[in-house]
Parts: C-alpha cells; sequence; structure tokens
C-alpha cells in the first residue's frame, strides 16, 4: 500500500472537492493522507463568507464538507497564514503534492475616474462585511444615502443588490453579521439600480437566482419590458436554453403587476460607467449608453462594483490575469491548483467538484514513490492553530449562540472571539 501526502492550501468549496475527489479515489494500492492548510479561524470559504444569507439552502453543501473532514486521514490547520506561518516552497519539500485552492478574493476595478472616491467600494469587500468575515468586520460602509448602484450583471451583483434593497427585518432569522444587520436596519437606502454594461441576453445572472426576486415581500423589482424583448431579438432563433431561461425569468419580473414598497430595486442594461463624480465622497455616477455617445448620470451617495475577482497571489506560485498559471490545473513540479484560483470567478460552488476531480486524477497520474519527508506540523511556531477539533467547537458554539435567536447561527466576527469559542 502506497500512503501519499497531500497538502491543499484553502479550506473553501474547491479545497474539499479536492480532498473529496482522493479520498473516492483511494485504492487498495494507494491511499492519502490530507492536511489542509486555511488562513482564517473557520473553513467553508465563500460557503461561510461569500453565499447570500437569506439562500441558506446554498449552505447546506457544509455537511459535504465535515463529511469530508471527518474521514481518516484528514487533518485541518486553520488560522495558517501562507508566507508568515509557512511557505509554498517548505510545502512542497514535505509533501507527494501541493494543492492551490486560495480561491480569488481580490475585486476588480472598473479603471474609471471617482473610482477611489469614498462611497465607491468592491462587492470583495462588501459581501464579507454582511458575512461576518474577521478582516472586514470594521469595513466604513455609507448607507446614509438615498440611492445605491451596484455595477455588475452576475449573481454577486444580484446579491449585493438584493441585499440592500430588501427590508433587513427579512435577515433577523439569517446568519448575517449582527453589525451588519443593524447597520441595514439604520439605512437611508430605498432605491437600489443594478447596473450592467451589456444587454439583458449577456447577463451572467443564473435563472433560479432572478426567480426569487419576485418573492421580496417589501421590495418593489423592475425590469423594462422592452429590454427582454430587444434581448430576444438580439439573439433570435438561435438562442441557447441558459440564455431563454435567463430571459425568461426576467420577462415574468418585466410582467408582474407593479407594486407599491418603499423600497425599490431596479436593472438596467445597456450602461457603461465611465466616471463616478463627487465632492470627496461619490455623489454621481456618468454612464453612458453602450453602442451609442448619449450619456446619463444617476445620484447617489454609494456605489458597489461587482465585476469580478483575481485570486491574491502566493509567493512562488506563477500568476496571470488574476489567477494561478496552469494547463489543466497542474503548475509545475508536484504543484497543483483548483477551483476559482484555477480557472478565475466562474460557475457555482458545484462547478468546482468536477472542476478538482479532473484536476486530482491528473495529480493521481503524475504520482511517483511517496517521500514521507515529514509535514506541516514542523513549520507552524505558534499554538493558535484550529484543528478540526477546535472548529467544532467554534461551529457548535455558534448554533448555539443563534437557536434562541431563530438563527441557524450567530456568527462570531473577530479572530479573538473566534478563537476563545474554539478555546485557544
Amino acid at each position: 500500500m502506497k500512503i501519499y501526502k497531500i497538502a491543499i492550501v484553502g479550506a473553501g468549496p474547491a479545497g474539499y472537492f479536492a480532498a473529496q475527489a482522493l479520498q473516492n479515489l483511494a485504492t487498495e494500492e494507494i491511499s492519502f493522507t490530507i492536511d489542509m492548510i486555511e488562513r482564517l479561524p473557520t473553513p467553508w470559504g465563500l460557503v461561510r463568507s461569500g453565499v447570500a444569507p437569506d439562500h441558506p439552502k446554498i449552505k447546506s453543501v457544509s455537511k459535504v464538507f465535515e463529511k469530508v473532514a471527518t474521514t481518516d486521514g484528514f487533518r485541518l490547520f486553520a488560522n495558517v497564514e501562507m508566507g508568515s506561518d509557512v511557505t509554498v516552497e517548505q510545502l512542497k519539500e514535505r509533501y507527494d503534492a501541493v494543492v492551490i485552492a486560495t480561491g480569488s478574493a481580490i475585486g476588480k476595478k472598473l479603471g474609471i475616474p471617482g473610482e477611489d472616491l469614498p462611497g465607491s467600494i468592491s462587492a470583495a469587500r462588501f459581501v464579507p462585511w454582511y458575512n461576518a468575515h474577521p478582516d472586514f468586520k470594521d469595513e466604513a460602509i455609507n448607507l446614509n444615502t438615498e440611492q445605491a448602484v451596484v455595477i455588475g450583471a452576475g449573481n454577486v451583483a444580484m446579491d449585493v443588490g438584493r441585499m440592500l434593497a430588501l427590508e433587513p427585518s427579512e435577515l433577523d432569522p439569517t446568519d448575517t453579521a449582527d453589525h451588519a444587520i443593524s447597520a441595514l436596519k439604520a439605512s437611508a437606502i430605498r432605491n437600489v439600480v443594478i447596473s450592467a454594461r451589456r444587454g439583458a441576453e449577456d447577463a451572467a445572472f443564473t435563472a433560479p437566482e432572478l426567480r426569487e426576486l419576485p418573492k421580496l415581500e417589501h421590495t418593489n423589482v423592475i425590469i423594462n419590458r422592452k429590454d427582454i424583448d430587444d434581448a430576444f431579438a438580439r439573439v433570435g432563433d438561435s438562442i441557447e436554453k441558459e440564455t431563454k431561461s435567463n430571459l425568461d425569468a426576467m420577462a415574468l419580473i418585466a410582467d408582474k403587476e407593479a407594486t407599491s414598497h418603499d423600497r425599490t430595486l431596479t436593472f438596467q442594461f445597456l450602461s457603461t460607467p465611465i466616471e463616478i463624480k463627487g465632492n470627496g465622497k461619490v455623489e454621481e455616477v456618468i454612464f453612458k449608453r453602450t453602442g451609442s455617445d448619449k450619456t446619463f448620470s444617476i445620484k447617489c451617495g454609494l456605489v458597489i462594483t461587482a465585476i469580478g475577482y483575481e485570486a491574491a497571489s502566493l509567493e512562488g506560485i506563477p500568476y496571470e490575469k488574476g489567477r494561478v498559471v496552469n494547463v489543466d490545473g497542474y503548475v509545475a513540479d508536484n504543484l497543483y491548483v483548483v477551483g476559482w484560483a484555477k480557472r478565475g470567478p466562474s460557475g457555482v460552488i458545484g462547478t468546482n467538484k468536477s472542476d478538482a476531480a479532473d484536476v486530482m486524477n491528473l495529480l493521481i497520474s503524475k504520482l511517483d514513490q511517496p517521500k514521507g519527508k515529514g509535514d506541516v506540523t514542523e513549520i507552524i511556531s505558534h499554538n493558535k492553530v484550529v484543528t478540526q477539533l477546535h472548529w467544532q467547537s467554534i461551529n457548535d458554539a455558534e448554533i448555539a449562540a443563534g437557536e434562541p435567536l431563530g438563527k441557524p447561527r450567530r456568527k462570531a466576527v473577530s479572530r479573538e472571539e473566534l478563537l476563545n469559542l474554539g478555546a485557544l
């Protein structure tokens, strides 16, 4: 029996699906011990700090992660920072293979004047703020404005728009961060515009997400029927199934009987942002009608961009265009990459499963004799490592704290609080 040591850097969906694939590929001839290394004191990545809290069904995939984590041969090393606590080179020396699964956490920029004004932020800061990510708990989000603009045409933009436009009491039974619920309840925002550069047919929203919008009980959701008709006309008979499903979902919103709530979420298409204006803070966004010279503006005090993500670089790994340079997941030597760090921020959580399985098959095909040269425990010098047992204590405490409030959990936000809950 050959036993191979694999290190996975990143405890998000891609990392867990890679570990699951290895566990499933074990045979009587080969098996794997898996050490998963995570920068935060908590695992699960975007399932914990990215998925909108009012969509709890998506978070149920965490049950899969927990099954992976409690399988023999798996160890969690959370609260371990790559670079300062351990390097990629140190892992490569000690493990038969190292898998990078760090995702993409840096928001892409528009590259237009005024983008750095106070009141202009990336969804990469806003989403983890309301999801209780320790690094973003002190973000200053200006909600003291009647109108906000969200720039982007994917599900992240839709999540951000919805979180700003819904009645905040709808978040009471969710695991939204306490500080975010308080801030949203005090928010002056009543109108939110989601703005897409291209037409409705090119939007990257998914139909299930769109179909959820009319269920908002206290928010008017507005899509112009002409935008949908024009989109159908542009694609013609060659329309793809997914595009048709999207446009049909948007048409249902456009045709829905008008409501008269205090809060409104409006979609606009074919609108390219060219400048953000304001005297010391965001006051207005200037748009150009895509494909024409016509411009128009929207007054607002908050702009959130959701136009994609890039991977944060790690020393010793080649990056290009916001992702790790790779060929089908293979980087070099005994180094591999999966998930968003491999292919860029695309697909849904489940997309990472088949992606990881393909890369792990490739990894196994390249394995030689096991090295057996130690592991990460020889390298980490501090005593605040969050193991699976520590995480279980944190998890149980959060769930217990949420129960009397009717929440799935009440998240601890600061690193100190998380480590205390883990008895560290």
